[in-house]
């Protein structure tokens, strides 16, 4: 029997010898390349602190001992310690855990969470509340390097370090973000390393943290001699260790960012078990960029710690060289350097995720909009999906499209895209954002080249009786609807709204004349959405309004088929209501 198969908590882990751990740990490391071999997850950062991890559950006594997990791509040896194994062994185990922290799995979980640099905030937190309650334990948090950079981070450094109470912060440095790391205070860190944590020029005993530096964070008896000597502390501390991203897995070892995260693979090789081949948004907005910036210098490409999610691998980069800017994970300073640099006379792009433009909602208000400065967003994956809950991207037209001056465009075709961000930027009177398209769709049909003329819709089909307006990814789905009703002998006018960020009255209006019932449909939230706007422009007419979109609710790696039947977002489904309300 594996030692693996007789963990099922850390009191069991507490039994064992470091040669005895020291084989588990090669253990937990095969069941994670299990897992992310057979479903896809995070390969890198959970190999690289496998003996951490184990530590951790060998000192410390969890769940009374807190311990906040950042981001939690580095969760999964915690979950195989903490009753969780089948879920890195079996298929169906596999289905039954995410690839975060969750509370509701297990009791040594404290939060769900997806997004980086939270864990010494959520820490901070955790140690004031036992404070005040008068309870005696340790409050841990676990961050790395990468996390580092995003400005919350920092900011629970800070607070961490007046709070002269036992919070321990473990900071893992492997030298990687999800590709490297951007950012001054890495020169520290580096200085750090080279000088065994002995520099004088320490940032952490600047703030005020007792510090320890462990050169080697793969060693399970250097973690357990630093844990034992700062359990029960009474001073805000950071430990510092040093460790190998993708450590156990030699691919992962030698080329570390791809291997942050990645899609099923073939162990032997590293091969993918998906077809990645084929015409994709990426390649088009890359191809797009080469070109431009052969022609203006001063385009910029900008992105948050992420490049991997729009195609931008490390040759790319060096391509694009110094049009090309990682600021880090940080987000909400994307958003204000993008802002900033329009407004400097420069053309930038800030490139980012759906999920993580939700941690910028002030900077596109303030920074951004306020200022009305002719920056383009790309949003990439916006849409309804079977994501993990801390990776949902269907939030982002309720949030964009009801700040002001931001123009949200929603393109339909390979050419719309290049047409509305060539447009983007070019023009200087508005930020716009534009929601990258989830599937490649080509038209031979002449597109608009200018947009200035805001919130014009173009109608696709002229017909009466129905209305279908069908917003960017789901203007498909529009256009299924509308053959389907013809076999009901009705012909309905189509719609491509174009802008999320306003309604077209004029177009709207019109449509009294001959039609009784509109249909909006929306690949995304409908509370504070796009089908609201038209639904609210009909409120004191005769006009019925059906909107279609998703439910405001966390979902978690639902079956996307079972999201669409709930949404009432099938063709038959949308068919069957249009046929009873007409």
């Amino acid at each position: 029997m594996s030692y693996l198969e007789q963990i099922n908590s850390p009191a069991d882990l507490k039994k064992l010898n470091i040669s005895q751990m020291q084989t588990l740990a090669s253990e937990i490391r095969d069941a994670i390349l299990n897992r992310d071999s057979t479903v896809g997850g995070h390969v890198g950062p959970n190999l690289g602190i496998v003996e951490t991890a184990i530590a951790l559950h060998y000192v410390f006594n969890s769940p009374r001992d807190k311990i906040v997990w950042d981001v939690s791509h580095q969760c999964y040896p915690h979950k195989l310690l903490t009753g969780r194994k089948e879920g890195f062994l079996t298929v169906e185990g596999m289905q039954k855990i995410s690839g975060y922290t969750n509370q509701d799995e297990s009791e040594h979980d404290f939060f769900k969470v997806g997004h980086t640099s939270t864990s010494v905030s959520l820490a901070c937190g955790l140690a004031k509340a036992r404070n005040l309650r008068g309870e005696k334990h340790n409050v841990i948090a676990v961050i790395g390097d990468g996390s580092l950079s995003g400005g919350e981070a920092l900011e629970g450094f800070s607070n961490a370090a007046v709070l002269n109470s036992n919070i321990i912060i473990i900071l893992n440095d492997n030298e990687m973000s999800i590709a490297e790391n951007h950012g001054g205070l890495y020169t520290n860190l580096r200085l750090l390393r080279e000088t065994n944590g002995k520099a004088e020029c320490n940032m952490f005993k600047a703030l005020g943290f007792d510090y320890h530096y462990v050169a080697d964070g793969n060693s399970l008896e250097a973690m357990i001699d630093v844990l034992n000597k700062t359990k029960d502390t009474n001073r805000p501390t950071v430990i510092h260790i040093h460790t190998l991203k993708g450590k156990g897995y030699a691919l992962a070892e030698q080329d570390k960012e791809p291997w942050h995260w990645s899609v099923p693979f073939n162990l032997k090789d590293g091969s993918p078990k998906w077809n990645m081949s084929g015409e994709n948004y990426n390649d088009i907005t890359y191809d797009y960029l080469l070109k431009k910036i052969k022609n203006d210098p001063t385009v910029v490409a900008v992105n948050a710690g992420t490049p991997g999610v729009f195609g931008l691998n490390a040759e790319r980069r060096k391509v694009l060289g110094e049009h090309f800017v990682d600021v880090g994970i940080a987000e909400e300073h994307g958003v204000a350097f993008t802002s900033a640099l329009a407004k400097g006379g420069c053309k930038p792009i800030f490139m980012v995720m759906s999920s993580f433009i939700q941690r910028t909602y002030d900077q596109l208000s303030q920074d951004l909009a306020l200022n009305n400065n002719p920056a383009v967003i790309l949003v990439a994956w916006g849409g309804i999906s079977g994501a993990d809950m801390t990776h949902l991207c269907s939030f982002d037209i309720s949030m964009i499209s009801n700040i002001p001056n931001l123009v949200y465009l929603a393109p339909t075709t390979v050419e719309e895209y290049l047409a509305m961000l060539d447009w983007g930027l070019e023009q200087n009177k508005h930020p716009v954002v534009i929601r990258m398209p989830k599937e490649i769709v080509h038209t031979t049909a002449n597109v608009d080249k200018n947009y200035d003329n805001l919130n014009t819709y173009q109608t696709a089909a002229q017909g009466k009786d129905v209305a279908i307006i069908a917003a960017g990814s789901f203007f498909g789905l529009g256009q299924q609807v509308a053959e389907e009703l013809k076999k009901h002998h009705l012909t309905p006018t189509l719609i491509n709204p174009r802008y999320l960020t306003g309604v077209d009255k004029s177009c709207l209006e019109k449509l009294k004349a001959e039609h009784k019932l509109v249909i909006t449909l929306e690949d995304g939230e409908l509370d504070g959405g796009f089908g609201e706007k038209v639904g609210r422009f009909y409120g004191p007419s005769e006009m019925k309004v059906l909107n279609y979109g998703s439910f405001k609710e966390f979902t978690d790696r639902a079956d996307l088929t079972d999201l669409y039947n709930r949404y009432h977002l099938t063709v038959k489904q949308i068919v069957d209501d249009i046929l009873q309300n007409i």
